[in-house]
């Protein structure tokens, strides 16, 4: 079984995500290989709660010119957006 840090890379700080979090829904960068049982897993595990309902999308990296040479792009990557049960939270997100 993988590691629930190397599933979870980091929580997404936004405004969205931010309004989103009183409805009990949190957003994660995950690795692009793992799967919706997987991630509810690894969140359970990382922050003590339980998660009711887990959503994903692939998210395609952006085109960059960097001056003159060819044109480039970052990396694809994964979002969750994590549900958790009622009466649940994540402290972190709180007071931001």
């Amino acid at each position: 079984m993988k590691d629930p840090f190397e599933i979870v890379e980091t929580p997404l700080l936004t405004e969205k995500s931010m309004d989103m979090s009183g409805a009990g829904k949190y957003t994660f960068k995950v690795a692009i290989s793992s799967n919706k049982i997987e991630i509810a897993h690894a969140v359970e595990k990382i922050y003590h709660v339980k998660v009711a309902k887990v959503n994903t999308m692939r998210v395609r990296g952006k085109k960059r010119h960097i001056g003159r040479y060819p044109e480039g792009s970052r990396p694809n990557w994964k979002k969750a957006i994590v549900t958790l049960q009622p009466g649940q939270s994540i402290t972190m997100f709180e007071g931001l």
